[in-house]
């Protein structure tokens, strides 16, 4: 496994961690899509090694982990990964303030289609607070960035 791929797979794994730790019942509201961020991040520095079948695979394990039905989050994650695939090297050459607002309406489209499936099957969730993760992940995209880029240059990455 070279560099590149030892990396992203760690940070990954963070991101599942900070997932599905448990958090007080007044913080769960504002607990940010940490997959998704650090899969947004990837996704835009080495297109080439992380692409939909990885953030398919990612979802699958997110719905295991969140005991929702099998691929509602993976249809999310196949999107954003999509959209940031034939955006990325735009999404580069912006200031980190832009890519927030990206991210943020990236969120936006992975939390929409989590909420378009959950209602399909008759479990939509509260809909009061249910946008707050985006919101609290677009304000935590620019250190993400900034960890995951010096992540990046660390331990060998020059691409982007």
């Amino acid at each position: 496994m070279n560099s590149n791929a030892r990396i992203s797979t760690l940070t990954i794994i963070s991101a599942f961690m900070l997932t599905i730790i448990p958090l007080p019942a007044w913080a769960q509201a504002l607990r940010p899509d940490w997959v998704t961020l650090v899969l947004i991040y990837w996704a835009m520095a080495i297109p080439a090694s992380i692409g939909v079948t990885i953030a398919w695979s990612l979802g699958l394990l997110l719905d295991v982990a969140h005991g929702a039905l099998l691929g509602q989050h993976a249809l999310g994650l196949v999107l954003v990964t999509y959209i940031v695939h034939s955006q990325h090297q735009r999404m580069r050459i912006s200031s980190l303030l832009q890519q927030a607002i990206v991210v943020f309406f990236l969120l936006i489209i992975k939390q929409l289609m989590v909420l378009w499936v959950s209602g399909i099957i008759g479990q939509a969730p509260d809909i009061g607070l249910y946008f707050v993760p985006s919101l609290v992940g677009a304000l935590l995209w620019p250190w993400i960035y900034i960890i995951l880029r010096d992540l990046r240059r660390r331990f060998g990455y020059r691409a982007m």
